[in-house]
């Protein structure tokens, strides 16, 4: 029934969908012209839409008769997803500047990218699922694509189309298996069902989900498109898809896993298990010949991936608060990661994307060495850094759940991880130096890498908020 109630709890989603049509007329009549006005209405569409989040009549419930879920589980991940997808188009103006590729629709794309991610972490059937997954996937093609007169670009977005089109009939005839074998496509329904026994039906339909779902968080063995669609990708567009995305489709595979299929741990628990394995060890292992930033840091989000797996296949309230806490942490490291990235310009203000290029960076422009070597050192999980806390976090759940091995192995394997993430601050401080990036050209993004920085290096002092945060979004689910 559409009442009241469930307009309010729906109202982020309404603002954002408002917003982008608006500002897609606007974009219309005004021309490119109005990029950096659009860009800027749509982050105050993306801070609305984040306000409405706290105190709403009715937060809590269920609305639209059981399709959509308003609860702290949700809310949290949609901060995250705001502020990661207002970060990306803040920085996106000085970036496009360079090939006069800026168009106006660039932010309109990301909102309605946030109205679709928005739905999938508050689904609460596995229609709004696809409805919202696919709102997000259809505006991700574009945006991969952006730069037409690219061909890289262009490639990466027929290649995130091609298996993106791919992956949702995966997803899609798994949820048709489970409709079949359950009668209904209700989370709630769908685990009463699994309650009875897994019959072979529902057993299949959940690893085709499964299966769908690890291609939208790009884990092993459905990764195969990150590096490319990552290189190939605009940079702007590269740390929307490192961070907003990755959020939603982790955020609703955690969902679907506890609420959905919470009944039938056992059966997913393997599968989860195994894709964590094998995302941690190849990510580790693919990153370290790479010589592009860029596809480095792809194989870094793979490897993120199968940490953040490890607290999940604890399947408990304490693994799914470390897996939000994980998320949290991961979503400023990226950015900040990104944003340096943004910074690496030839002489002439072209982009570079080469590690080598990097090599004495220390001397010429030491800020912004520092702020990188604390985000590699961050995403290595080198203590006192917040990243050290962010996998600290997951392997405890995963021994309290008695997941002792798998902690073990996902500690093993970080060391390996950290051989790519140093030997980038070993070429900015230690190598002969390279040509001399030009100066840095923007206040904003050196404000957003500052306080990056200082979120990674004092984050501890906001523990106590982040981790009620996170219990509170776990326990939405329990």
């Amino acid at each position: 029934m559409f009442d009241t109630a469930s307009l309010l709890m729906t109202m982020p989603e309404l603002v954002l969908t408002g917003a982008g049509l608006i500002l897609l007329m606007v974009a219309a009549y005004a021309g490119d012209g109005s990029a950096r006005l659009v860009g800027w209405l749509s982050v105050a569409a993306l801070a609305v839409a984040g306000w409405t989040l706290c105190g709403l009549p009715g937060h809590g419930g269920v609305a639209f008769d059981g399709l959509y879920r308003a609860d702290a589980f949700a809310a949290f991940a949609k901060v995250l997803i705001y502020v990661a997808a207002a970060v990306s188009i803040i920085v996106a103006p000085r970036f496009f500047d360079t090939g006069r590729a800026m168009r106006a629709e660039y932010p309109v794309l990301i909102l309605f990218a946030c109205v679709g991610m928005g739905l999938m972490v508050s689904a609460a059937d596995m229609l709004t699922l696809y409805v919202g997954l696919e709102l997000n996937s259809l505006a991700a093609y574009v945006l991969a694509s952006f730069m037409r007169q690219d061909s890289r670009s262009a490639e990466a977005g027929l290649k995130y189309f091609v298996l993106g089109a791919l992956a949702s009939g995966i997803l899609l005839y798994g949820v048709s298996l489970l409709y079949g074998f359950t009668g209904t496509t209700s989370y709630d329904g769908i685990s009463a069902a699994m309650a009875d026994g897994l019959s072979n039906g529902e057993l299949f339909g959940l690893v085709f989900v499964l299966a769908g779902l690890a291609f939208k968080i790009s884990a092993v063995p459905f990764h195969m498109w990150t590096p490319d669609v990552y290189e190939g990708s605009p940079t702007p567009v590269t740390s929307f898809f490192a961070s907003a995305p990755k959020v939603a489709a982790i955020g609703l595979t955690v969902r679907v896993a506890m609420e959905a299929m919470g009944s039938a741990l056992a059966s997913w628990q393997q599968i989860i298990i195994f894709a964590a394995l094998a995302s941690i060890l190849f990510g580790a292992v693919a990153a370290i010949g790479q010589t592009n930033i860029k596809r480095l840091l792809a194989y870094s989000s793979i490897n993120n991936v199968g940490f953040a797996l490890i607290g999940l296949a604890a399947g408990t309230a304490e693994g799914v608060a470390s897996v939000m806490s994980y998320l949290a942490i991961y979503i400023v490291m990226t950015l900040g990661s990104f944003l340096c990235v943004l910074q690496m310009r030839d002489a002439d203000g072209n982009p570079v994307e080469d590690i080598a290029s990097l090599a004495g960076l220390s001397q010429n422009r030491k800020g912004l060495a520092a702020a990188f070597a604390i985000f590699m050192f961050s995403l290595a999980g080198i203590p006192p850094l917040m990243g050290f806390w962010a996998k600290f976090l997951v392997f405890d759940a995963a021994v309290a759940a008695g997941l002792t091995g798998l902690a073990v192995f996902g500690i093993a394997a970080s060391v390996i991880g950290a051989f790519y993430y140093l030997k980038i601050i070993k070429t900015m401080y230690f190598d002969e130096p390279a040509a001399g990036y030009a100066p840095a050209g923007s206040r904003i993004e050196n404000a957003l890498i500052a306080v990056s920085a200082a979120a990674i290096v004092l984050g501890y002092l906001l523990n106590p908020l982040l981790d009620r945060a996170s219990a509170a979004a776990a326990a939405a689910l329990h």
